[in-house]
């Protein structure tokens, strides 16, 4: 004798599970009106479409960050799907404000992926809603920081950037968001070039001058100002010896071009400034405190932090973004 399942019983798992009103009643029905029963059977129709979709690339989604009350701590993370459609879907930046909430409580992605979500692990929670929404669902970010004081920025859901100071100054709410908002915008790598490797420096030379010289060829056959190419592209190869070289080959230009000694010493810095940012590309592409400050390129975001005092500083950052 088949089990009647009303209207109610459906909606009460809608709401549990998110799956759609079809989906719901079907499951109900093999269940014969067992509501756990038919949560299982969601579940495992869930795992089947994971297992077929698990080569598929979610590169887009939600990218989200929560702070603590206290700002002394921040988690970020991205709950990835397929489509742009999915994406901006109003249900799925609500479990993504959920799985915020319980990463929130957690110290690694592993962590996170194995605590509770009403009943079930989050690990399980997704293979769920891959089933409920037929699209890979996954969390591809998992950041966490702790400092003095800790603020973040978000850029439309796509880019998170969380940014932790070695002391709680006046408005460092101010200087958190615009420093995040830096990271996450200018996307920095890491905070300094002096936490380069060498090896990577050199590589980057390297493939740098290559391309340039490459361009230049183009350039060329086209009749157009050729690109400048650099000798160096970090300030970690810019020992004493390499600046007073430049020096030297700066004053043996104005010499040539006439200019009186006299006024060497005020047109030199200039010169010597642009020959540093010619030969730093790297730093400003990637290292956070080297790069233009996007609010005001007239000064580098090192000196921004300057202007809040000398006894402040970043103690971290992380950045997070769909893809």
């Amino acid at each position: 004798m088949s089990v009647k399942i009303s209207a109610t019983d459906v909606k009460n798992l809608r709401e549990t599970t998110g799956a759609g009103m079809m989906d719901c009643k079907n499951a109900l029905v093999e269940a014969e009106g067992n509501f756990d029963k038919a949560i299982e059977i969601l579940r495992l129709k869930g795992q089947k479409i994971a297992a077929k979709r698990a080569d598929r690339e979610s590169t887009e989604g939600v990218a989200i960050t929560k702070i603590s009350d206290d700002n002394t701590y921040g988690v970020a993370i991205v709950l990835a799907c397929e489509t742009d459609f999915v994406a901006k879907n109003d249900s799925f930046k609500q479990l993504a404000s959920e799985f915020v909430d319980v990463a929130f409580n957690c110290k690694t992605k592993e962590e996170f992926l194995a605590a509770d979500f009403g009943g079930v692990t989050v690990a399980e929670k997704l293979i769920e809603q891959t089933g409920v929404i037929g699209e890979k669902i996954d969390i591809t970010s998992f950041e966490r920081i702790e400092a003095p004081y800790v603020g973040a920025y978000t850029h439309v859901g796509k880019i998170a950037a969380m940014v932790g100071l070695t002391k709680a100054v006046d408005n460092a709410d101010v200087l958190t968001k615009d420093l995040a908002m830096q990271a996450a915008s200018m996307g920095a790598t890491t905070l300094s070039y002096k936490d380069f490797d060498p090896a990577y420096v050199a590589a980057e030379t390297e493939a740098r001058i290559a391309a340039i010289v490459k361009d230049n060829e183009e350039l060329v056959r086209l009749g157009k100002t050729l690109k400048n190419v650099p000798q160096f592209v970090s300030r970690l190869q810019l020992t004493d010896d390499v600046i007073a070289k430049a020096e030297e080959e700066a004053k043996e230009q104005l010499k040539a071009e006439g200019k009186p000694e006299q006024i060497w010493d005020k047109i030199l810095p200039g010169k010597i400034d642009r020959f540093i940012s010619d030969n730093t590309t790297l730093d400003q592409e990637q290292a956070l405190l080297d790069q233009n400050f996007i609010k005001d390129d007239k000064k580098t975001v090192a000196e921004y932090i300057k202007s809040y005092g000398n006894d402040v500083e970043v103690q971290n950052f992380v950045r997070v973004t769909l893809g």
